[in-house]
């Protein structure tokens, strides 16, 4: 299936070290331990790269984010957020890189770059201070995310399908 559609990256952004904003990297690694995707979805460690992001854009029709996102919700709501509201949205900061995801879609729209299909995905952080864990409420709603995640990379015509031998999913409790 996935042959035919374009190359697509799923970019994990965030700071390990600082809560919440780690959502998006650890979303990452789990979907990479628990998920098999075809060679056609790239699974990007995006770090706090901010705008050295920018090249990958050249290559993909799709690109989905995975971070924390700062919606005014509750704690662990899931948010997504598709490719014409991503500015607005992303205005709300929660660190340093999202201060150049803004720019990186700018900078694309200038080089006629900017992905085919663009979503952001993530949850609501409810502690964003310096830490290595999640919070309960996040850690409690990782499955969510990363069900989010696969069923849009599906929705994108991608077959992703639970890695064969993979481990279990982890029980919130051990996310903390």
């Amino acid at each position: 299936m996935s042959e035919l559609v374009g190359p697509t990256l799923v970019i994990g952004l965030g700071n390990s070290i600082m809560g919440d904003d780690g959502l998006g990297l650890a979303a990452l690694t789990r979907l990479e331990r628990d998920w098999w995707c075809p060679p056609a979805v790239r699974l990007v460690d995006g770090g706090t790269w901010g705008l050295r992001l920018l090249p990958l854009f050249d290559e993909a029709e799709s690109v989905l984010l995975l971070d924390a996102i700062d919606a005014g919700r509750a704690a662990g709501a899931l948010i997504v957020v598709g490719r014409d509201d991503l500015p607005r949205v992303l205005g709300h900061k929660l660190s340093s890189h999202q201060v150049d995801v803004p720019e990186i879609l700018a900078l694309a729209e200038l080089r006629g770059t900017v992905p085919r299909r663009l979503v952001a995905m993530g949850l609501q952080p409810g502690r964003v201070a310096l830490s290595t864990d999640l919070s309960p409420e996040v850690a409690d709603q990782m499955d969510s995310l990363v069900t989010a995640a696969v069923s849009q990379l599906v929705a994108w015509g991608h077959e992703v399908v639970p890695a064969p031998g993979g481990a279990l999913p982890l029980e919130p409790a051990a996310l903390r």
